[in-house]
């Protein structure tokens, strides 16, 4: 008999905190399962995890994806109906550095978890794939049928790998999975390494904010209430027979890509100070622009974006004030 706790891998990450803290909100039993390793400052993960450790319902694994043994015994233990994997390495500079933590989380970690799926019972995996599987693509916005064979970076790669994959379990063994492609997610408990939080900081510090592109770059930023509420509406419906397979690939996105610029001068106005930009060339493996065609995603579930750059941001500030006492 399944498990009617739901599997939520990077439980102490950004995103994996939000959903979990939802689940058990709408009083679903959630296994978090996190490696807490080290990509950035453990304190954070640890203080979200802290948050969901207060909720009844919640229990947590500390766990390496990679971990073959480790990862068979927790899926044979509670034989979950649902998971929700968004444990990964990211990042995509990182990645041209450290290439082998993105094997061995994106992709054997993977691998770990749909062997787990299999042989298990899992009645829906939903994972994480990312807006970087469109690499150099031009065609705006970014559409789920547009062709995704140009990664341009090992990350992007990675997750193009992952969706790859999940499609072949899917039509080999019926498994059904649904990957969600993430376009710039940022908001309260976000991730230090993304830009959001790194232009805020360096506001706070006034210490200079790197423009790469001379800050002509264009991002679709994701409130993570929005892209939340996304995961919520799909944990329960299971994709049907699509060519040959229960799988399904969706954008979560704004729909509006912001200048970089703007973006500057809106945390300008909600710190109250001026940053001071350094202006840079474009850098390997980035992108100038992304727009995610949210159709999919809206005519499956309903799911509309719902929070502007100006509203996502003065959240984000006030979060920010508040876990670092400013």
């Amino acid at each position: 008999m399944p498990d009617q706790s739901i599997l939520v891998t990077g439980a102490a990450g950004f995103i994996g905190f939000h959903v979990a803290r939802r689940l058990l909100a709408e009083g679903r039993m959630v296994v978090g399962l996190d490696n807490l390793n080290d990509y950035y400052d453990p304190a954070l993960k640890r203080a979200r995890l802290d948050v969901l450790r207060r909720e009844q319902g919640f229990t947590f694994e500390q766990i390496d994806l990679a971990d073959r043994a480790s990862v068979e015994r927790l899926f044979a233990e509670h034989r979950f109906a649902r998971v929700v994997h968004l444990a990964a390495q990211a990042g995509v500079r990182h990645s041209i550095d450290h290439p082998h933590a993105y094997v061995d989380a994106n992709l054997t970690g993977f691998v770990n978890v749909l062997e787990g799926c299999r042989h298990h019972g899992c009645g829906h995996l939903v994972y994480a794939s990312s807006s970087s599987v469109y690499g150099a693509n031009t065609k705006l916005p970014f559409s789920v049928d547009d062709k995704t064979d140009h990664p341009i970076s090992l990350y992007a790669a990675t997750k193009k790998a992952n969706e790859l994959i999940a499609h072949s379990y899917s039509h080999l063994y019926r498994l059904p999975v649904t990957g969600l492609r993430f376009f710039t997610i940022y908001g309260s408990w976000g991730r230090p390494d993304m830009a959001v939080f790194l232009f805020t900081k360096a506001i706070v510090e006034g210490t200079p904010i790197r423009l790469f592109n001379h800050g002509r770059m264009r991002r679709d930023f994701t409130y993570i209430d929005d892209a939340t509420r996304a995961v919520l509406r799909l944990v329960d419906q299971a994709p049907g027979d699509a060519a040959g397979a229960p799988a399904k690939v969706y954008n979560v996105g704004n729909n509006r890509p912001e200048e970089l610029t703007h973006v500057v001068a809106v945390l300008e106005q909600a710190l109250g100070r001026a940053a001071i930009k350094e202006m840079l060339p474009m850098q390997p493996g980035d992108v100038i622009e992304t727009f995610a065609d949210v159709a999919e995603l809206t005519r499956d579930t309903g799911f509309t974006p719902q929070t502007s750059i100006e509203d996502g941001l003065a959240d984000f500030v006030a979060w920010y004030r508040d876990y670092y006492r400013i």
